[in-house]
């Protein structure tokens, strides 16, 4: 099977997993936040936030699962992982728009994960790394698909690690705070920013610089 038609299934497969995911936040607000999800967040009961922790691990679970069973090299599954997740947090928010009209703009303030502890950002943040990601997929796979698999080099990877951490200092840094603060929420652009583009150069160089 064509890597075109692989991507097909995936991204299928993530703007379901996207309805999913947004549906059942749909239900969460209608029951804990019925007057809109605003900073500072209000808390709910222990039991369900262990709930949505576990929800969270199962929905990477199910996307690197899909990602392990199309990709046959170590690179392909990556890289099928990081389109799928890509796509479906685009599609995530997308679906909320259409049921809820939610966020109100790139710039509104989301608690994206609670795993290990909750990380804030304004959901643009979240949006430009699914694009990273996504072109970094494509790319990647087209040259896989020609029998092509690009090196990283320890400068790339350096690149990537280090991006990925500015990226996550910017989401966690001070959440405590953050998360009783009134919207619009503290944010380290540039960190983020910093971070993303170290992440995109990490990720994309190696490919579009490779020479066939």
């Amino acid at each position: 099977m064509k890597y075109s038609k692989k991507l097909f299934i995936i991204l299928l497969f993530s703007i379901a997993m996207a309805y999913l995911e947004s549906a059942v936040v749909v239900y969460l607000r209608e029951l804990y936040y019925p007057e809109g999800f605003n900073f500072p967040i209000k808390l709910i009961p222990d039991k369900i936030i262990l709930i949505e922790l576990g929800r969270e691990l199962a929905t990477i679970i199910m996307l690197l699962a899909i990602a392990l069973i199309i990709g046959k090299l170590f690179i392909e599954s990556i890289a099928y992982f990081l389109f799928a997740f890509g796509v479906w947090d685009i599609f995530y928010y997308l679906w909320l728009k259409v049921f809820i009209n939610w966020p109100e703009s790139l710039l509104t303030d989301d608690l994206l994960f609670l795993i290990p502890v909750p990380w804030i950002s304004p959901v643009l943040a979240p949006v430009l790394v699914s694009f990273v990601f996504i072109l970094f997929s494509v790319f990647a796979l087209k040259k896989t698909e020609r029998g092509i698999i690009v090196k990283y080099n320890k400068i790339s990877i350096a690149f990537v690690l280090i991006g990925v951490a500015l990226i996550l200092t910017s989401f966690v840094w001070n959440y405590e705070s953050r998360l009783n603060s009134v919207s619009p929420v503290e944010f380290l652009w540039g960190f983020f920013l910093v971070g993303l583009l170290l992440l995109a150069i990490g990720l994309l160089k190696p490919i579009l610089s490779f020479k066939e």
